[in-house]
């Protein structure tokens, strides 16, 4: 567990009116994201059946609260969602979305593995959106393009909560740089990923960083870990601000365009995952069965701190928290719900 606690922090909203705050914040930007994509709020589970392959394996060490069902066979596990990465690529198909039709859902979800910190939380909510693309456009100018629309609602909502809630609204930069993990490994070779993601979002305030995944040439590791079998390494990358009243970045978003049977193979075999070929989704991802698609996720919690400057994220969720954790927060002005 690490905190950081910010010199003479003083909440400028009560928990009842950051309570509303929330709700606004929410409710505005699931209205404006789903016109700028063209998504349709749809449904979603909350777990899965662990033999569908459906669940985020995240970076590979994580482990899904899982458990089994009295009407359900005695070997059927059940898995709380890491997230719906896959899921949705099987539920645009199934509902009949069309080229450049999308969806939308709240995605609410289990971490018992998360390290505890200002922004990481056991519970997880995020908007999860996906939408359906054309094979062609599978590439980084339809990425960029689209973290531009996801970046142009955010700000969206930034002005509407400014107007609503001037004196604790967090202003941010007004466009978002773009740079490959390579680009910083080069720039800053002696530095950690986690390192090089502090120097450019505090360069540049708002940046999506690209191509997460794969191996680096300096180092020979990965940038940040990714599962094999979503996105496609090479056209992927997070959404990150400088987050000054914490002093380090913030990310709010993972997202990429989604693996191509090629590319699937590929990765699986890089990461020495090819036994996952035979679960239902990559078998029929691998026969081209399933769209091509563009998703990811946006943190629910994480854009609510953003743009209210709060210092925790338990400001603006409710969870568990170790009790050594609640007493600095208290005694440091830190309002955990």
């Amino acid at each position: 567990m690490s905190l950081i606690l910010p010199e003479k922090y003083q909440p400028t909203l009560t928990i009842r009116d950051t309570e509303a705050a929330i709700v606004f914040i929410r409710e505005r930007f699931q209205e404006v994201l789903g016109q700028k994509l063209h998504l349709q709020r749809m449904s979603a589970p909350l777990f899965v059946e662990k033999d569908t392959g459906l669940n985020d394996n995240l970076n590979g060490i994580e482990r899904p609260v899982a458990f089994d069902a009295k009407d359900l066979p005695k070997d059927d596990t059940v898995e709380i969602v890491h997230s719906l990465a896959k899921w949705k690529r099987m539920a645009l198909k199934k509902y009949g979305f069309g080229i450049h039709e999308g969806l939308f859902t709240n995605m609410n979800a289990i971490r018992r593995d998360e390290d505890l910190d200002n922004f990481h939380s056991i519970y997880v909510d995020q908007w999860d959106w996906e939408k359906i693309i054309a094979k062609e456009e599978r590439t980084e100018d339809t990425l960029k393009e689209t973290v531009r629309k996801i970046f142009s609602a955010i700000k969206h909502v930034e002005t509407e909560c400014a107007e609503r809630y001037p004196a604790s609204t967090y202003r941010l930069p007004e466009d978002v740089h773009f740079v490959t993990t390579q680009e910083l490994e080069d720039t800053w070779p002696d530095l950690s990923p986690e390192e090089r993601e502090d120097k450019i979002a505090k360069k540049e305030k708002a940046v999506f960083i690209m191509k997460i995944g794969d191996k680096l040439k300096r180092s020979g590791q990965p940038h940040d870990g990714r599962a094999p079998d979503y996105d496609d390494w090479a056209l992927n990358g997070d959404l990150i601000f400088w987050y000054e009243p914490l002093g380090q970045k913030l990310e709010v978003s993972s997202m990429g365009i989604r693996v191509s049977p090629e590319s699937l193979h590929e990765q699986l075999e890089k990461a020495d995952c090819l036994d996952r070929e035979k679960l239902p989704f990559h078998r029929q991802l691998l026969k081209g069965e399933l769209p091509y698609t563009i998703g990811g996720g946006i943190g629910q919690s994480r854009l609510c701190m953003l743009l209210l400057g709060k210092a925790h994220i338990g400001e603006v969720q409710a969870s568990v928290w170790p009790s050594d954790m609640l007493k600095e927060c208290e005694e440091h002005h830190i309002q955990l719900l």
